[in-house]
């Protein structure tokens, strides 16, 4: 079982939306969390058993907030 870094913003119209560090391309989005992480794990999935998926992305090392 591998894990995954998923980054989560909620949109304008207040959709949860996830991005899978590491797997271009590999999102998606629900209403609540619990359904988020669900369709994330079924993207994921998808995404692995695809035959036209990229390379893989570097690493993750971590997210920073900075004020301007």
């Amino acid at each position: 079982m591998a894990k995954f870094t998923v980054l989560v913003e909620k949109d304008e119209e207040g959709w949860l939306v996830s991005e899978v560090v590491g797997l271009p391309g590999c999102h998606t989005q629900a209403k609540s969390m619990d359904e988020l992480m669900q369709r994330t794990k079924e993207a994921i999935k998808a995404y692995l058993e695809s035959e036209d998926q990229p390379e893989l992305l570097h690493e993750f090392v971590g997210v920073k907030q900075i004020e301007v």
